[in-house]
């Protein structure tokens, strides 16, 4: 499909620069393709009425780290040159693999020295510069230490719709995390997930909805622009994923159960698709993950979703549009956008029903 088919007009003062506060208040489009009711508006407080005992509500337990990193490189003899670097993939304990600014200031054997607002330093080596424009950082540090040594003088990598806007602050420490983050290793939040609260999570339990987790670590490249003009030619970017035994096994017992599985967010989605065998069954899945769901991709597992609002032309607005239909999924988009809805990480979501097949 042509990529430009997934663009729309969206007014900036619908992107959203903080959450609703209480996160229940945020607004919830429910939409039921092809149905009476297709649109229906909601919060998202309304969410455990909206399912069933013994449905499963799937959410990504990742953690976001403070990826962002200011610093200087200086070379002997040479100008002292201000580095932005946004780390996206961990290549080994001591070592990252990252987007700068500017990156063509910078050469293999060049040292940066990272440094926080509050005190504290990091040195890196760059090691390599790929085609791809990644710059490759060594420290001497290794891993919990290194861990440490990042989150004491990272920022929060704010997607550049906000950071455009207003400068990452400490309530974005918290507002950017999901209140079920463990594992770290995301670089841009799972923002579905941005949603909940402990209150209403129990609420969730208390409708006899399970609650599992899955792993996706979100890569800086899920804000990276679609730049081929077909979907065809567009090659996803990967992340590392994992689907446990005790997962896969609860919730394939949902689905023979009768229950259905709602996934909290596009990486849940991803995930449990790319474990999921042709017949639907899920299987334990541990590795790094490229599925590029578009319209005319055939749902295996998932039954329900929850999504924020995409940016146009995103591999996201097509994943929904797969999931809903591409028509349904532009009357919903300008339904939200007609009734002001608030758009992106921090703003409001859609419950999604399958498109009827």
């Amino acid at each position: 499909m042509r990529v430009d088919a997934f663009d729309f007009h969206l007014p900036p003062d619908q992107i959203a620069l903080r959450p609703a506060e209480p996160r229940e208040r945020a607004r919830l489009l429910v939409v039921r393709p092809g149905t009476a009711q297709e649109l229906t508006d909601a919060t998202i407080a309304d969410l455990p009425g909206l399912l069933r005992a013994g449905d499963a509500l799937v959410v990504n337990d990742t953690r976001v780290i403070p990826a962002r990193l200011d610093g200087t490189r200086a070379r002997a003899g040479g100008s002292t040159v201000v580095i932005e670097a946004t780390l996206i993939r961990r290549l080994a304990p001591d070592a990252w693999a990252a987007f700068a600014r500017p990156a063509k200031r910078l050469a293999p054997g060049d040292t940066v020295v990272f440094s926080g607002a509050h005190g504290g330093t990091l040195e890196a080596t760059v090691t390599a510069k790929t085609e791809s424009g990644e710059v490759h950082f060594a420290f001497p540090l290794s891993g919990a230490a290194l861990d440490a040594a990042i989150d004491g003088i990272g920022h929060m990598p704010l997607p550049p719709y906000i950071a455009a806007k207003r400068p990452e602050d400490a309530r974005d420490r918290t507002d950017y995390q999901p209140v079920f983050a463990r594992v770290e290793g995301s670089v841009a939040a799972p923002t579905a997930s941005l949603h909940f609260t402990p209150a209403l999570l129990e609420a969730i339990r208390a409708r006899g909805v399970a609650i599992h987790t899955v792993t996706l670590h979100v890569g800086a490249g899920t804000f990276l622009p679609v730049k081929a003009d077909d979907t065809a030619d567009h090659v996803m970017h990967a992340e590392w994923g994992e689907v446990s035994a005790e997962t896969a096994a609860a919730l394939n017992a949902v689905k023979a159960a009768g229950g259905r599985i709602l996934t909290v967010g596009s990486t849940a989605t991803r995930l449990i698709e790319t474990a999921a065998a042709p017949d639907g069954t899920i299987r334990p899945y541990l590795g790094e993950t490229d599925i590029f769901i578009t319209p005319g991709y055939a749902f295996r597992a998932v039954d329900l979703m929850l999504t924020n609002f995409h940016l146009p032309k995103s591999t996201l607005v097509m994943l929904v549009a797969a999931f809903v239909g591409h028509e349904c999924q532009k009357r919903a988009y300008a339904h939200a956008i007609a009734q002001g809805y608030r758009f992106y990480s921090y703003g409001d979501a859609c419950l999604l029903w399958p498109r009827s097949t």
